[in-house]
């Protein structure tokens, strides 16, 4: 079962040769499905699989790859993801124009749980280890602090990252299931 684990604390850049980055899961913050990610959480399937076996896609959608990604690392805040949108990939491109415009900033990620326990007070499942299968820019990410941090201007490679409009908004609206998908 792949269950995406959204992200909306930490945002993604993008800069103007189409390189993104941002934290694609935090450790220690419950997302909208009651899951939260334990540190150490990724660092089997990080190094099991590699960064060419962990695709970029667009909304979870398996027929939507739009880039690849450079560097995938846990740190002490959560999981870090660089990598670049492909150009030559149409909806790369329209991808970038959101982007830039701040429609869309979320960071999801698929994953099949290996290791977590149900904490029976509060019903959040902490996740000491999953299988990491994909990582998604998204609408609409469960946790709210995975986003995209940052556009670039592609006529102005030299400026600096332009921070992307920032959803204060708390997304407790939106179906817990929404974005989840089941393989």
């Amino acid at each position: 079962m792949l269950a995406p684990n959204d992200i909306s604390i930490s945002r993604l850049a993008v800069e103007s040769d189409g390189a993104v980055e941002g934290y694609a899961s935090l450790f220690g913050v419950v997302d909208q499905a009651r899951d939260m990610m334990m540190p150490g959480a990724f660092a089997t399937s990080l190094r099991t699989r590699g960064l060419r076996r962990i695709p970029m896609l667009f909304q979870h959608d398996p027929s939507e790859p739009i880039g690849i990604w450079l560097e995938l690392r846990e740190d002490l805040r959560g999981l870090f993801a660089r990598g670049r949108l492909i150009p030559e990939v149409a909806r790369s491109r329209e991808l970038l124009s959101l982007l830039r415009a701040g429609a869309v900033d979320g960071l999801s990620i698929g994953f099949r749980t290996v290791k977590g326990r149900i904490d029976p007070k509060t019903c959040v499942r902490r996740l000491h280890a999953v299988d990491l299968w994909e990582i998604s820019i998204v609408t609409f990410p469960l946790l709210a602090g995975a986003r995209v941090r940052a556009v670039k201007e592609a006529r102005h490679p030299s400026r600096p990252l332009l921070p992307a409009r920032a959803r204060a908004e708390n997304r407790r609206g939106v179906p817990a299931a929404h974005g989840h998908r089941v393989l």
